[in-house]
């Protein structure tokens, strides 16, 4: 698979359902993010624990990619996160809106710098997904 597909495949995951999402991820993979709450950075062990609690609160944790660009074997991608939280099945959400930077490494997720916000109710925000770029 190509860099690009790496990323597609696991961006078409939903987390709170899948049990391969840890398949995408490199042993070795680091993950640096900056969001409104701050720097985080995450090992292997820190994005399987992510995972594992979200899989906790949410009944779906999916996302909708805009824009899915590569170069050689680095991949940026703008995207949503879509939630279904267990305290109301019935509503999905936007959570956040990401950039995504992944170098992919041995066909799998290696290096990513990434930066979020919390998602608005505006609908231009939102209405920008429904032609995906990829």
């Amino acid at each position: 698979m190509s860099a690009k597909e790496v990323v597609k495949a696991f961006y078409e995951l939903d987390l709170a359902k899948a049990n391969n999402a840890l398949d995408f991820i490199h042993p070795d993979c680091k993950l640096l993010w900056n969001s409104s709450n701050g720097y985080t950075s995450l090992d292997y062990d820190g994005i399987k624990t992510m995972i594992d609690d979200l899989k906790k609160s949410y009944h779906s944790f999916s996302y909708r990619i805009s824009h899915l660009l590569e170069d050689q074997n680095t991949v940026t991608t703008r995207y949503t996160v879509y939630v279904t939280p267990i305290e109301r099945p019935e509503k999905e959400d936007a959570l956040a809106h990401f950039i995504s930077i992944w170098e992919v490494k041995d066909g799998k997720l290696y290096r990513c710098h990434e930066i979020s916000q919390l998602a608005d109710d505006s609908s231009e925000s939102l209405n920008s997904y429904s032609e995906i770029k990829v």
